[in-house]
C-alpha cells in the first residue's frame, strides 16, 4: 500500500502534513463535547451554542479557498503558522466568554479560522508541490489518516480532562497542544525544489476558479461533498446529545467518536490505496452509498452502548477517507498549481452542508425533542451523494511505478 512513498524525503512532508492535521483536526472535532458543559454554566441553552458551532462549521469551509489562495501566492508557511496561533487564541479565550455572540466570535470565527486555515486544503496543496502523481494518493490517505487519528486520540482525552479539570481547563489544553504543533509546519515548508514543474499554460489564479466553477464533474462533487459535511458536522455536533437521549453515559459518546477517528486512520489509509487503483468516483459512491445503509441500520437496531460503538466503526471507515479521492479528482480535472484554492471551494461546499447539519440538528432536539427527523434527512442525502458521483467525468488511474 505504501510503495509510492518510496523516498524519505516524501515520507517527511507526508508525516509532518498529517501531523499538523491530527492536531487541527482532533481539537475541532471534539467540539461536540462542550455543548452540555458549556451549557450548564452559561445557561445559553442547546440551540445557541449549536449555531456557534454550525457558523464555525461554515467559517471552517469558508477559510479553506481563502487560504489555500494565500498559500498558493505566498506558500503555506506563513498560512499554518497563523492559523496555529489564531486556533490556540480562540481556544483560550473561550472560557471567558457568557454570551451567545462571544461564543459564535470565539468557537464560530477564531477556532475555526485558525482550524481550517490549517486543515485539508492548505496541508494537501503543500504536500502536492513536491509529491511526484505516483505518490499523491497514497500521501493524502496518510495525511487525511492523520486528522483521524487525532480525533481518536482527542476525544477521549478531552472527556477524561473535562471530567477532571473542567471544560474550561480542556480548552486551555488544546490551546497548548496547539502551539506546541508549530515546529512541524517549518519540517513540512522547508525549502526543496517541486517534483511536479509548473506548466507554461498557467493562466492565473482568476481563470482558474472560472474554469473550474464552468465544469460539471466539479459542481457534481461539490453536491457530493455538500451532503458529506451535513452528515460529518450532524453526528460529530449531536452524537453526545443522542447518546444523553438514550439514557447512556457521556463516556459512550466521546468512544463512538474517538472509535469514528481510529476507524477513519483505517479508512483514510484505504481511500488512498484506492484511489491509485480505481477512479475516484466509484470510491466515493460505494462510500456514501453504504452510510445510507448504516443509517438504516442504526435505526433498526436498539441504542445500546454496542450499537453505537459498532455503528462509529462502519461509520469511521468512510469518514472522512471521502477527502483522498476527492482531492484526487480536483487534481485530475486542474493539476496541482491552484490545487490548494479549488479543493478549498470543494471543501467550503463541504462546510456549507455542515453549517446545516450543525445547526439543523441543534433546531429539531428543541421543536421536536429528538433527531428523528435529522436521521431521515441524513439517509436521503447520503443516497443521493452516492449517485450524484457515478456522472463525473474522470481521467483514467495512473498506475504507480516501482521506484528506480
Amino acid at each position: 500500500m505504501f510503495r509510492t512513498l518510496h523516498s524519505p524525503a516524501i515520507w517527511a512532508v507526508t508525516l509532518a502534513a498529517a501531523g499538523i492535521l491530527m492536531v487541527t483536526m482532533g481539537i475541532r472535532q471534539s467540539f461536540g463535547l462542550f455543548i452540555a458543559p458549556i451549557d450548564e454554566t452559561t445557561g445559553l441553552g442547546i440551540a445557541a451554542i449549536s449555531l456557534a458551532l454550525a457558523v464555525g462549521q461554515f467559517t471552517w469551509g469558508a477559510i479553506q479557498p481563502v487560504a489555500g489562495a494565500v498559500a498558493d501566492r505566498y506558500g503555506p508557511r506563513p498560512v499554518l503558522l497563523a492559523a496555529l496561533l489564531v486556533l490556540a487564541i480562540g481556544c483560550a479565550i473561550t472560557p471567558f466568554i457568557s454570551s451567545s455572540f462571544g461564543l459564535v466570535l470565539s468557537l464560530g470565527f477564531l477556532v475555526a479560522v485558525g482550524s481550517g486555515a490549517g486543515s485539508f486544503s492548505v496541508l494537501i496543496g503543500a504536500a502536492a508541490q513536491h509529491l511526484p502523481l505516483e505518490s499523491r494518493g497514497t500521501a493524502s490517505g496518510v495525511i487525511n489518516a492523520g486528522g483521524s487519528f487525532g480525533q481518536f486520540i482527542f476525544a477521549p482525552i478531552t472527556q477524561k480532562l473535562i471530567q477532571g479539570i473542567g471544560w474550561m481547563g480542556s480548552l486551555w489544553a488544546m490551546a497548548l497542544a496547539a502551539l506546541a504543533t508549530l515546529p512541524l509546519v517549518f519540517r513540512l515548508t522547508a525549502r526543496q525544489p517541486a517534483v511536479h514543474p509548473e506548466h507554461a499554460s498557467d493562466q492565473g489564479l482568476r481563470h482558474a476558479i472560472t474554469s473550474a466553477l464552468k465544469d460539471r464533474s466539479y459542481l457534481l462533487l461539490h453536491a457530493g461533498f455538500f451532503t458529506c459535511g451535513f452528515h460529518i458536522a450532524f453526528l460529530v455536533t449531536h452524537l453526545p446529545g443522542e447518546v444523553n437521549l438514550c439514557g447512556l453515559p457521556a463516556s459512550v459518546a466521546s468512544w463512538s467518536l474517538a472509535i469514528i477517528g481510529l476507524f477513519n486512520v483505517f479508512g483514510s489509509l484505504y481511500a488512498g490505496h484506492c484511489v491509485s487503483r480505481y477512479r475516484s468516483k466509484y470510491v466515493l459512491a460505494v462510500m456514501y452509498g453504504s452510510r445510507a445503509l448504516l443509517i438504516v441500520a442504526y435505526l433498526l437496531l436498539p441504542r445500546t452502548e454496542w450499537t453505537f460503538y459498532i455503528f462509529a466503526a462502519g461509520l469511521g471507515f468512510t469518514w472522512l477517507a471521502t477527502v483522498p479521492p476527492t482531492a484526487a479528482i480536483v487534481g485530475k480535472l486542474f493539476g496541482t498549481r491552484y490545487l490548494g484554492t479549488l479543493f478549498g471551494l470543494t471543501l467550503l461546499s463541504h462546510q456549507t452542508g455542515g453549517f446545516l447539519g450543525a445547526w439543523l440538528g441543534g433546531l429539531a432536539m428543541v421543536e421536536f425533542g429528538d433527531f428523528s427527523w435529522m436521521w431521515y434527512a441524513d439517509m436521503a442525502l447520503a443516497a443521493f451523494a452516492a449517485l450524484v458521483n457515478l456522472p463525473i467525468r474522470e481521467a483514467p488511474v495512473v498506475r504507480p511505478t516501482a521506484p528506480a
